[in-house]
């Protein structure tokens, strides 16, 4: 800058010496008609102003410069400028401003122009300002310098950046707004992200109070070749959070009373901020009553009071208690509550074993499911109880040290089978209703706590059943007669077959031994087929009594005839077949042909001999004669022996 200016002196002096002087007004005017008028007519008008005036002065070199002199001029000239090259970012001076530029001095051989709109964070901008540009071009198409202030603010910004990164440095930067999953934040120029979960150690709820002000950041995370850039504001409230956390573990004892704001609410508890360190509020430690989720009593950002129960000096894990700080509502329980008392309360928990009666919050009763009804057939005990009822029962246990009590409910009912021996006496008929089958039988409910069970051989005298489903289902009502009552072991047999007479007795005169009867093929087994006869009754056919005269077998719903061969009336069995039918019908027709051809062979033989006693009473003039009539009967005889069937063996027994 100083030899810029011994230059601009010289060149002063110079032109001193050429004496051109024109009016300022006279200047004016000549610009001003410039446009209109030619040189020679300029030169006329500036001569008249001064006859001095020599426009050949510099071809005649009046100047008195020699070459040597305008050489070393024009360079001490040219070393006012300063070296610029595109890319770099350098300094520059305001020296005028404009609704649309802003003009700055860089020391080059023209002046700037930044446009007025990358200034708009600087509204005190003025002349004589210094401040940073990016050069964008040396010359653009008018040949004027291109500057860039925002550019040389955005590299200076990603410079700080990264060095805030490498060297684990605190920044500072301006939320604009708020977008999905966290905030933007803008860091001298550059927009970064701020993840939602990194702008506190505590969930946010509302981003939008966030929105619009100057926080201090650490960038954890730079993506170059995307220029992201991820910051957090939670690693500094950490950083400080963990000295303190150091500070008050260290000063933690059980027993301890301490204030802290609900932090986060779980399905299992509650966290607590104790001022810079978490504690846990186990569900189970918030009330000495049985709640279902915190929620219930705790609220977010509400303030506590809470005690600490235990803490783990190197994990930093603090366990809280609420509740401890009241008295144990079992200190609190009525002391007139004894066994044989009658206690009101909510049902709060119902299990598969039973129901928890609350008496009063935090003192609870069970109520097993085996005193809920005198019925010995132990059942859901939601069928008998919910969630929410509002229910009386008996003290049957109490044990005030162990904190531990149990209730019926039935004992406030009369016990029903007080009066069985009278109303269930064996014999009598009543109508129950059936609640549960087994494999071998039903149990039915005459009355709320009087069951009996109905043994499966006792359901039906005709019909055989394998499963009591078969013949009946749950909810279903079954008309019974009582067969045996222990009122002691509280155990009542019941029947219903009895109810009507044996039909078997009946059976046995119908279905006698070799008896034939049509019936229908029910199923097919492996080992035979289930027939249903007449009266419904059902017989079996062993497999090898179910082939027929065809050789083929029967198939379900097939309509034969079949011969009783077996009946058991004990056992309500009737074993049949159809075989022997068709069987004993061949046989039948076989034994009368061999009975025709044992005749015709003993008429034969019969001949023979008479023929044979001819013979011999006849003349030798009739031997020739006989001879050959004696050897076509013995041929006769033969043939008919052959063709007579051979002894038939004994067969054996066949069995059923």
């Amino acid at each position: 800058m100083a030899k810029k200016q011994e230059a601009e002196k010289e060149l002063k002096a110079k032109e001193a010496e050429l004496d051109v002087v024109i009016a300022p007004e006279e200047k004016e005017t000549i610009e001003s008609e410039a446009d209109s008028l030619s040189i020679e007519e300029i030169k006329s008008k500036v001569t008249a102003a001064n006859e001095d005036f020599d426009w050949d002065a510099d071809e005649k070199k009046f100047g008195n410069y020699s070459d040597a002199d305008r050489e070393k001029l024009e360079k001490m000239y040219d070393g006012t400028f300063s070296s610029i090259n595109k890319g770099e970012i350098i300094s520059g001076i305001v020296v005028n401003i404009n609704s649309k530029d802003v003009v700055l001095n860089i020391g080059f051989k023209s002046d700037g122009l930044v446009s007025v709109s990358e200034f708009r964070d600087t509204p005190d901008l003025k002349i004589g300002d210094e401040v940073d540009v990016f050069v964008e071009s040396q010359e653009d198409a008018n040949g004027q310098l291109v500057l860039s202030r925002k550019r040389a603010k955005t590299q200076k910004s990603w410079e700080r950046i990264n060095s805030a990164l490498d060297n684990d440095e605190i920044i500072t930067g301006f939320v604009k707004s708020r977008t999905k999953g966290g905030l933007i934040v803008d860091i001298m120029g550059v927009e970064a992200f701020l993840p939602g979960s990194q702008i506190d150690i505590k969930p946010i709820r509302d981003y939008d109070v966030y929105v619009g002000k100057t926080m201090e950041f650490k960038v954890v995370k730079i993506n170059h070749e995307f220029k992201n850039v991820v910051v957090s504001h939670k690693v500094l409230i950490e950083d400080d959070l963990e000295n303190q956390k150091t500070e008050i573990v260290a000063k933690l004892e059980k027993g301890q009373v301490l204030e802290g704001t609900v932090k986060n609410i779980t399905d299992f508890g509650v966290f607590i901020d104790l001022g810079g360190v978490d504690g846990l509020l186990h569900i189970t430690d918030i009330s000495w009553g049985r709640i279902e989720h915190p929620r219930e009593v705790l609220s977010l950002d509400q303030k506590i009071n809470v005690v600490v129960l235990d803490f783990d000096d190197e994990k930093k894990r603090i366990a809280l208690g609420l509740k401890q700080l009241t008295p144990h509502p079992w200190q609190s329980l009525d002391p007139n509550i004894v066994i044989g008392s009658k206690v009101k309360g909510k049902v709060v928990t119902v299990a598969d074993y039973g129901a928890f009666l609350e008496i009063i919050p935090g003192v609870e009763g069970l109520i097993h499911v085996s005193e809920m009804s005198w019925s010995q057939n132990l059942r859901n005990p939601q069928e008998f109880l919910k969630v929410g009822d509002e229910v009386e029962a008996q003290v049957l246990t109490l044990d005030r040290d162990e904190r531990k009590m149990s209730l019926g409910v039935k004992q406030l009912t009369p016990d029903p089978w007080q009066n069985a021996g009278e109303k269930y006496a064996i014999g009598t008929k009543h109508v129950a209703t059936v609640k549960n089958m087994t494999n071998f039988g039903v149990f039915v409910e005459l009355e709320d706590g009087i069951d009996g069970l109905i043994h499966i051989s006792d359901l039906s005298w005709s019909k055989k059943v394998n499963h009591p489903n078969e013949f009946t289902k749950v909810g279903e009502k079954l008309d019974v007669v009582v067969l045996e009552l222990d009122i002691e072991n509280r155990k009542l047999s019941l029947g219903h077959k009895q109810l009507e007479e044996n039909p078997w007795d009946t059976f046995e005169t119908i279905f006698t031994i070799d008896s034939i009867h049509e019936g229908t093929v029910l199923k097919v087994t492996d080992k035979g087929a289930v027939v249903a006869l007449p009266y419904g009754v059902e017989g079996f056919a062993p497999i090898k009594h179910t082939v027929k005269e065809d050789g083929k077998s029967l198939k379900a719903d097939d309509v034969a005839d079949f011969k009783i061969i077996e009946f058991n009336k004990e056992n309500k069995r009737i074993v049949i077949s159809h075989s022997r039918i068709w069987e004993e019908a061949r046989n039948e027709v076989k034994a009368q042909e061999n009975e025709s051809r044992k005749k015709e062979v003993k008429a034969t033989v019969n001949a023979v001999k008479k023929v044979k006693d001819s013979v011999e009473k006849s003349t030798l003039g009739d031997l020739s004669v006989l001879a050959q009539l004696k050897e076509q009967l013995e041929g006769a005889e033969s043939k008919a022996r052959k063709a007579a069937p051979a002894p038939k063996k004994a067969e054996p027994k066949e069995e059923a």
